[in-house]
């Protein structure tokens, strides 16, 4: 079978320039235009490498022995590399769940060094909702983001995202990967997922070009990985103030793109198996932790965990 997603660092960067650029130059809540080309030079690793191919088990394994692989020839990895595939014979999300990665979705991993301070680190998996998000609203369709980062529209999942981290084996060089799965013109789903899932094409009523939504998702990517840059190199340029005076872009943007404050939600840290209380949303922090009240009135801080709309 011949592979169907073909975007090349090439094609990227050219998309970048082009397109992304522009459209965040003219959104007045975007920083000024100096800024905004800092903010997609220090993002611009993303994609610096892309491997298209047909099938494999799962990209987060494939990153896995591509990075051990690397490093046995006396090489290191390029930070940014994406790993694309048609479809995924063996998937696995949060514990181990199974899922459906026919042809037709965007299903794939993105190899970051672990070179973040401490907050952007914890802040990385918002990248993914957020990215995901825009370029799907790009195309019309009013999705949201459900904390930490999937992806609704009309309450079904869109997309679902996983953060992992590797240690690898010669050089001990830490690693985030950032595995994604986009319902993109896969329409057909097992039965339990009929009314959980949906896909673009269902929402449209047509295909959608899949080379070009890649190219949008990788091109926001590219801006909300380096705006986490951004961020931190303001924050070493002035003096360190409490995390209710900072105002974290990519945090806004979370906020601007979410439906999730003021929910009355499920949580659990394996909501499916075994779901732990009742609460509602009531803020998130500069970290990312989300922050519910209980029946009781009490507060609880979350750092991790998964939540379901009541």
């Amino acid at each position: 079978m011949p592979a169907i997603n073909r975007p090349t660092p090439a094609s990227l960067q050219e998309y970048l320039w082009k397109y992304e650029k522009n459209s965040r130059s003219q959104n007045p809540l975007q920083p000024p235009p100096d800024n905004i080309l800092q903010i997609l030079r220090y993002g611009a690793i993303v994609g610096s490498v892309i491997q298209c191919h047909s099938s494999m088990d799962r990209t987060m394994d494939q990153a896995r022995q591509y990075i051990t692989e690397i490093e046995k020839s006396g090489k290191s990895v390029a930070s940014g590399t994406v790993i694309l595939a048609d479809t995924l014979v063996r998937p696995k999300g949060r514990f181990a769940r199974t899922w459906h990665a026919p042809v037709g979705g965007l299903w794939g991993c993105l190899i970051l060094a672990d070179t973040f301070l401490t907050k952007a680190r914890t802040l990385l998996p918002l990248t993914l909702g957020v990215s995901c998000c825009e370029a799907v609203r790009d195309l019309g369709i009013d999705a949201s983001v459900r904390w930490v980062n999937d992806v609704l529209t009309d309450g079904r999942k869109l997309a679902g995202f996983l953060v992992e981290s590797f240690h690898s084996p010669r050089y001990g060089e830490d690693f985030h990967l950032l595995g994604f799965g986009i319902n993109i013109n896969n329409n057909c789903f097992p039965a339990a997922l009929t009314n959980m899932a949906v896909s673009l094409s269902q929402i449209l009523g047509s295909p959608v070009n899949l080379h070009d939504f890649t190219l949008s998702f990788l091109a926001k990517m590219t801006w909300n990985i380096g705006l986490l840059c951004y961020e931190e190199e303001q924050e070493l340029r002035t003096s360190y103030c409490s995390e209710e005076q900072q105002n974290h872009l990519l945090l806004e943007q979370w906020k601007n793109l979410s439906d999730t404050l003021g929910r009355r939600v499920l949580y659990g840290y394996d909501i499916q198996q075994k779901p732990l209380y009742e609460a509602t949303v009531t803020g998130i922090r500069a970290d990312g932790a989300i922050v519910m009240r209980l029946k009781d009135g009490n507060e609880i801080i979350e750092h991790g965990g998964e939540l379901q709309y009541l």
